[in-house]
């Protein structure tokens, strides 16, 4: 199968400040996903994890290897690429549709094409109702959901999200993880999702990558085969749960190189 995604011997390195020594983020990572993967990358704080979405993004350079995307190498920020944050980066000024719609009118699209495109995405979310509130009109889990909404509807090749979901409550994390797997099945694409929790890796993903604390170093690539929608009670799921936990504990213990931000 082709890679959608490949990473190849990348390491990144960050200058000092203030006269401090430069520290290295990443070192010498390579890792190929196939198109329509979701994968999860889990680790302890300072292993990289958000530091490789970043490059997958666009939003830094590696200073050695290579990132691509699509077989093309990643220069950039593009269209290819749609990213959710954990805060929800909404315009407070502009309404829910609005939001939605902002990526689409930078596309070129038609005023039609806007609308009909925005109430499909805010539809999948279970915002149309909410389409003429303001973000801080919204819940936690709300904004998340409009901020998902905003990046699916520019209609990415791969998708980026980097922990959407830590800042909230359990039951409305869970909902959110459920909802995102409905719209991920009904209309395919690459996921990458960065995340610190195994339960959360384990519902999600199709494969979890556990990073290490030494510069990035990939501590385990697990295969999740249960099949969807996952009871999370299961035994089979707990038994997932644990070899992940496993690799977790593995990554923890690793010697720390330089910490990632």
């Amino acid at each position: 199968m082709t890679a959608q995604i490949s990473i190849q011997g990348v390491g990144k390195t960050f200058p000092g400040r203030n006269g401090s020594a430069a520290f290295t983020a990443l070192s010498d990572i390579s890792l190929e996903i196939p198109e329509n993967e979701f994968v999860c990358l889990l680790g302890p704080s300072g292993c990289g994890k958000s530091t490789l979405l970043g490059l997958l993004a666009g939003h830094e350079l590696p200073t050695g290897g290579s990132v691509g995307v699509g077989g093309k190498p990643v220069e950039g920020p593009a269209a290819d690429r749609g990213m959710v944050f954990q805060q929800y980066a909404l315009f407070p000024w502009y309404t829910v549709a609005q939001n939605v719609r902002l990526g689409l009118k930078v596309k070129g699209l038609s005023r039609a094409a806007q609308e009909a495109q925005a109430e499909r995405m805010l539809r999948a979310v279970s915002l149309w109702d909410h389409r003429d509130k303001f973000p801080r009109e919204l819940s936690g889990g709300m904004k998340q959901r409009a901020a998902i909404a905003r990046t699916l509807a520019i209609d990415p090749d791969v998708l980026l999200m980097d922990e959407p979901f830590g800042a909230l409550d359990e039951q409305t994390r869970n909902r959110l993880q459920d909802e995102l797997l409905a719209i991920w099945q009904g209309n395919r694409r690459t996921v990458v999702f960065v995340t610190h929790s195994v339960q959360e890796a384990v519902t999600l993903a199709d494969r979890v990558i556990v990073m290490g604390r030494d510069q990035g170093r990939i501590v385990a690539d697990l295969r999740i085969s249960l099949d969807r929608p996952r009871d999370r009670m299961s035994l089979d799921f707990v038994e997932a749960e644990r070899e992940v936990s496993q690799a977790l504990e593995q990554a923890e213990a690793a010697a720390p190189g330089d910490r990632a931000a």
